[in-house]
């Protein structure tokens, strides 16, 4: 294979940006994903006989089904958002290769 003069093999990868922005996302998830699973489980103890957990927040059960319902949403919003974060800082490190360059397969 012929290799010209103007090729230079490091074009192929992007230039290393800075992962703070991707990081930043995926701590905030976290805790989000955590603030939800605490609401969840605070919500679920005043359920069974203990509502002091959040106080006057959740002493009714109509209180303590928001309470689970929105700790669900939080769970559900944190753990969505830390693997979109996951998938877009893997994704930057693929090549910049166009499609018809990559190998076909049959």
């Amino acid at each position: 294979m012929k290799i010209s003069d103007g090729f230079d093999a490091r074009r192929l990868r992007p230039k290393g940006q800075s992962n703070w922005r991707m990081r930043l996302g995926a701590a905030f998830a976290a805790v989000l994903a955590t603030l939800g699973v605490l609401s969840a489980m605070a919500g679920v103890a005043s359920l069974i006989g203990h509502p002091p957990a959040l106080g006057e927040l959740n002493a009714s059960p109509a209180g303590a089904i928001v309470s689970i319902v929105l700790g669900l949403l939080f769970l559900y919003v944190g753990i969505w958002m830390w693997r979109r974060s996951r998938r877009r800082s893997r994704r930057s490190s693929e090549l910049n290769m166009s499609p018809h360059l990559m190998k076909k397969h049959d």
